[in-house]
């Protein structure tokens, strides 16, 4: 008597299995619902903030030169700009829609927590979009490629500033210099060294990528000195130009302690106006401030009625 014995066939491993358009729908429908909850946090976050300004001092650095708001607006705007321009190469992105998205990026960034703002804009693009990829591979390499070109102008200005940074005389230690050097060395050489498991995008998309990342990096090196010129006119474009650049620099280094600190040293080395510089630096501070709050509080709100009408 012969035993039988049944042959089942091997089922698939569930991690393998294609998504269904219910999957599909189910994470589509998460990412619209963590998109709406970011835009609440930020209106909460405007809230605060609003509550703790101190609006006798606002009014009184109010500048009224035409001039300096038309600058102000594109060193404001060259950020979500650029980064429209880019998904616009990349997705079916459209102009409005998209603009407000990229503005609650920069906002949530700025007023929340670092990045949070790519968590949400994919959230954004999974709910909007149609594409037949997910976007998070874009994403990631638009944000990776901002942190290199970011480092390697960093390195670029730190070349052209190098005597002065090496004289000593405005006030930056050379040991910290060196390892927020080393950090950003290190930092781009791992970036360039996984770089084709890291992007996902062709070779020509990324160089567009770069490239706008560049273009928009010297944007607001300009807008800034000529802002600050109109604000503080005895002083030249050029020596503006020199300490917008060289306060980028102080930005990017990564482990220079007290860096508002060295760049007053530097604008008294440079220009001799530490009052002005410092009101100038309390302006720019407080200008910034007010359009989050302002782009925040409109795109935020924007976002939870999107939110609604998309569910």
């Amino acid at each position: 008597m012969t035993e039988s014995i049944a042959v089942t066939e091997p089922q698939p491993d569930a991690a393998a299995l294609p998504l269904t358009p219910a999957d599909d729908g189910n994470r589509t429908r998460w990412a619209g619902w963590f998109s709406a909850a970011v835009s609440l946090a930020m209106l909460v976050a405007v809230v605060v903030e609003l509550r703790n300004l101190q609006w006798e001092q606002v009014i009184e650095l109010v500048p009224g030169h035409v001039g300096f708001w038309v600058f102000f607006a594109i060193y404001y705007m060259a950020l979500p700009v650029s980064e429209w321009l880019i998904y616009r190469r990349l997705w079916p992105i459209p102009l409005g829609s998209g603009m407000a998205a990229l503005l609650r990026k920069l906002v949530s960034n700025e007023l929340l927590l670092g990045y949070l703002g790519e968590a949400q804009f994919y959230g954004w693009a999974r709910s909007h979009l149609k594409m037949d990829a997910a976007p998070f591979g874009a994403i990631k390499d638009v944000t990776i490629l901002s942190a290199l070109t970011g480092n390697v102008m960093t390195l670029v200005m730190l070349v052209f500033t190098w005597p002065l940074v090496a004289s000593g005389q405005i006030g930056m230690e050379m040991r910290s210099t060196f390892m927020s050097l080393g950090v950003i060395l290190i930092t781009s050489f791992v970036i360039l060294l996984f770089r084709q498991r890291l992007f996902s995008l062709p070779k020509r998309e990324l160089w567009f990528i770069s490239v706008v990342h560049v273009l928009r990096i010297l944007v607001v090196l300009a807008c800034s000195a000529f802002m600050w010129h109109l604000v503080l006119p005895d002083v030249s474009v050029d020596l503006w130009i020199v300490l917008a650049t060289l306060r980028m620099l102080l930005s990017r280094l990564p482990l220079l302690p007290n860096k508002d600190v060295v760049f007053a040293g530097l604008a008294v080395f440079l220009l001799g106006h530490e009052v002005q510089v410092a009101s100038l630096m309390t302006l720019m501070a407080v200008m910034l401030l007010m359009a989050h709050l302002a782009v925040g509080a409109i795109v935020g709100l924007v976002g939870l009625l999107d939110s609604r009408s998309t569910r």
